[in-house]
This record gives structure tokens, C-alpha cells and sequence, in this order.
């Protein structure tokens, strides 16, 4: 039988209670569910209200956990906005495609009046030949002439509105009871809907703790410091625990990010940038500070001219792949900078990174979560004496091969080698970030002193 694919696509600007009851019902219904949330439109001014980095976390929240569930950010990664017609084109080779609407959408059908005929991108069109879940709250009645040609009704109890929830959230009324809970908690941790710039820092309160543990086995501290949470270890975590050093911290955050768990790190490593130095059921009550910390978006264009995406936390670099210097041109938000850089290659880090390779090359660390980038080069001969350089968080870092067949580059994604390429492309994502967690009382300036302020 042919796979039956529902297409949930709104602003969920926040994601309601009412939305997760729907994407539940679909799931009993189809093989697979597609929520889709938009990316910003002018006919919903509301959606660039809230970044969509925040909007991409509660999306997952809501729904992730929900069996035969994708959630698909391309929309929020890409700032577009995908219309029904495309969508149709897109998923169609994968089953039969059953898009779903609220009732308010086709009321008027019958007149060729409504919203889907007279607004959409050929609703006409699609009207007559799509599928449609026309989703009917408890005690609306719809009139059956309005109803499209293709349809089904998925009746659900709950109807909720996207408007009164943020003015419930701004006007500080309860609304916890149409809100699934962790995307509550996470719309009061970061103050959104206030009115006022979202926090960059904030607190986080953990009961009873329910851990995931993500342990370096190849660390016998690691290990024996790991026996003693085995007790805390829960099937539905709040708090994933690494236990390590940076690399088992950086390997968890490329696993897990799209779960939306807070990582706490426990350093049985080194120097520990991005680690605790105690664990995290060292003190009662068991609070935290998270540090909500974005990852960079990387785009790569092989030499064959076939383009690949990665995210990256610390860095991503292009360098010589050959015995011969390289040549790279340097372009920020489409302006070239360098035309031709000669060494050995260039580096963006983000302040995360600054105290890896960007600091081995010369660069100076960042504080943690400081809105910014660094773009160093390695061993650079011209132009002479060019240093590093902090550029704004909203920038657009292109690298690209001046002489891409006799001085090819080799490109790196936190570490990863993705093979020769023409052009290396980063900027912030606006989908993907972790929150790590800290004890109140770690100090992160220090460890950062350690190196900026070494010892006589």
C-alpha cells in the first residue's frame, strides 16, 4: 500500500498544546508526520519576532518525541517560507501527501471563497487536486459543501490560537495548561514573548535528577566517575551528563543537539573549556546556569561541484591540500576582503573554538558566548604582517579556491575532513544550538586567564 505522509506545516510561534494534540492524531493516522515550521513571511509579521533559533528548539520540544514524527527546520535554517505547492512536488515520490488545514481555511469553499482558493499559490489548482486533513475542534461545525473534493476530518478536542498565547505569555497570565510543559519551561527560561531581547544566560532548577550519561570509555576516571550516577540514569533524561574532556563534550553536542537537552560537562580531561570541575550532584538544591550557545552553519562546494551542509561548533577551516602554499579568497557578507590570500589556510572558529586551533595559530580566546567570530589565517605570507580579525556574529564568511586545480583546498568541520573543495561558506545557524550547563559558582573567566595570564 502507498506510504500516507501528513504535511503539518504553521508558524507554531509558540507551539501550543493544541498543536501537539494534532501532530498525536496524525501520527495514529499516517505513516509518517512532516511538521513543517515556516520561515518568515509578510503576511505574518509575528514570525520575526522570535528568532528562529528559538523557534527551531520548540518545534522540537513539542513534537520530536512523537512517534513517525519528523520535524523538518529547513524553512527556519533557510529564512524562506516553502509553499503548499512545492511541498506537494517535494514529498510526492515519497507516498500519497495529505496536507493539513484548520477549518478556517475552508470555510467558503463552496463559493470558491476561501482562504486555501483565494490565497494560497495556485489555490485553485490545489484546492481540486491535493489531499487535505481538515482538522474540526470539538463542537465546530463545518459545512460539508465547504469541505475540498479530497479530504479527511481529524476531530480533536483542543483549538488554541497563536496570538493568545503570546499575549498570555507577555501580559505574565497562566498558560502552562496550553503549553506542552518543557516548551513552557523553556519559553520562561529564556524570557520570550516579554517584549525584550531573549536571555543569553539563564537559570536552570532540576528536581530529582534524570540523567544520561555520555562517558569517554577510554578514560578510567571517566568510567569510575560515571559508576557513581549510574543510579541517576532514567529512560526519560533532563540532563545529559558528559564525562571526559572537550572531545567528549563536542562528540555529544554533534549526537545530541537536536534533542534539546542541557549538556553538563564533568571534567576528567585537561584543561576542560567547556566543562565542570565537579559533578553535578555535588550541592542541593541542584541549579545551574545554562549558556544558550548557537552553532555555525557550514556549507561546502565540492569540486565537483556538488554541495554539501554541516554544523560546527568550535571551527571549520580550509587548507593546503597539496605540498604548494595555498591561495584563498577572502569574502564577508558578498565582499571580498583578501583576493588572495597566500599561506597555509584560514580558520573561523566561533567563541567556543577560540581556545582550540584558533588559539594554537595565534588568535586571542574569546569568553564564552561572546556574539562574534574569528577569522585567522595559518601561516600566512601575503598580505604581510595580516592578523587576526573578529568579525560580527551576523556575517557571512566565504573561502574560496583562487586556483582550485593546481592549489586545491581541503575543507574541516570541527575536525571532520570533507575532501577538496572550491568554496567554503559559514555563518550562524539558525536552527541548531545547545544549552550547556554550569554550576553557578564555575568560573569560566578563570580558566579562560589560566592561558590568556600563564604562570611565572
Amino acid at each position: 500500500m502507498t506510504r500516507q505522509i501528513a504535511i503539518f506545516g504553521g508558524s507554531f510561534n509558540p507551539p501550543g498544546a493544541h498543536h501537539r494534540e494534532i501532530a498525536a492524531r496524525l501520527a495514529e493516522q499516517f505513516d509518517q508526520v512532516i511538521v513543517i515550521p515556516c520561515g518568515p513571511r509578510p503576511d505574518k509579521p509575528a514570525t520575526a519576532e522570535i528568532a528562529p533559533i528559538h523557534r527551531a528548539t520548540m518545534a522540537d520540544l513539542a513534537f520530536g518525541n512523537l512517534p513517525r514524527m519528523t520535524v523538518d527546520l529547513s524553512d527556519l535554517e533557510n529564512a524562506t517560507f516553502t509553499r503548499s505547492r512545492e511541498l506537494q512536488s517535494r514529498f510526492a515520490a515519497q507516498g500519497s501527501v495529505w496536507h493539513v488545514v484548520t477549518h478556517e481555511l475552508i470555510q467558503g469553499g463552496s463559493q470558491g471563497k476561501s482562504i486555501i482558493q483565494q490565497q494560497w499559490d495556485r489555490g485553485s489548482e490545489l484546492w481540486q487536486q491535493a489531499q487535505f486533513v481538515v482538522v474540526q475542534p470539538r463542537e465546530t461545525k463545518l459545512a460539508t459543501s465547504d469541505l475540498p473534493p479530497h479530504h479527511r476530518l481529524l476531530p480533536v478536542e483542543k483549538d488554541g490560537e497563536g496570538l493568545h498565547l503570546r499575549a498570555g505569555v507577555f501580559e505574565h497570565r497562566d498558560v502552562s495548561k496550553l503549553l506542552p510543559a518543557n516548551v513552557a519551561a523553556y519559553i520562561e527560561r529564556y524570557g520570550l514573548y516579554r517584549g525584550g531581547a531573549p536571555r543569553q544566560r539563564a537559570a536552570l532548577t532540576l528536581g530529582e535528577p534524570r540523567l544520561e550519561l555520555v562517558v569517554d570509555d577510554v578514560n578510567g576516571h571517566a568510567k569510575a566517575l560515571a559508576a557513581n550516577l549510574a543510579s541517576f540514569v532514567h529512560a526519560t533524561p533532563e540532563l545529559l551528563v558528559t564525562i571526559g574532556g572537550d572531545g567528549t563534550m563536542l562528540g555529544a553536542i554533534r549526537s545530541h543537539w537536536r534533542r534539546r537537552l542541557p549538556l553538563f560537562g564533568w571534567n576528567a580531561g585537561h584543561l576542560g573549556f567547556l566543562l565542570n570541575d565537579e559533578g553535578p550532584l555535588a550541592r542541593e538544591p541542584r541549579e545551574f546556569v545554562v549558556e544558550h550557545l548557537p552553532l555555525m552553519h557550514v556549507e561546502i562546494e565540492g569540486i565537483d561541484g556538488k554541495i554539501q551542509t554541516a554544523l560546527a561548533f568550535n571551527d571549520t577551516w580550509v587548507e593546503r591540500a597539496t605540498g604548494q602554499t595555498a591561495w584563498i579568497e577572502v569574502v564577508e557578507n558578498g565582499q571580498t576582503r583578501i583576493e588572495k590570500l597566500v599561506g597555509d589556510g584560514v580558520l573561523v572558529s566561533t567563541a567556543a573554538g577560540s581556545t582550540a586551533y584558533a588559539r594554537a595559530m595565534g588568535a586571542t580566546s574569546l569568553p564564552l558566548g561572546t556574539q562574534a567570530f574569528l577569522l585567522v589565517g595559518s601561516n600566512v605570507l601575503r598580505p604581510t604582517s595580516w592578523r587576526p580579525v573578529v568579525l560580527p556574529f551576523d556575517s557571512v564568511i566565504e573561502l574560496r579556491a583562487v586556483d582550485e586545480n593546481k592549489r586545491p583546498l581541503a575543507a574541516f568541520i570541527d575536525g571532520v575532513p570533507y575532501g577538496n573543495v572550491r568554496r567554503l561558506t559559514a555563518r550562524i545557524s539558525r536552527v541548531a544550538a545547545v544549552e550547556l550547563a554550569f554550576h553557578p559558582d564555575t568560573d569560566l573567566a578563570a580558566k579562560l586567564a589560566r592561558i590568556q595570564f600563564p604562570a611565572q
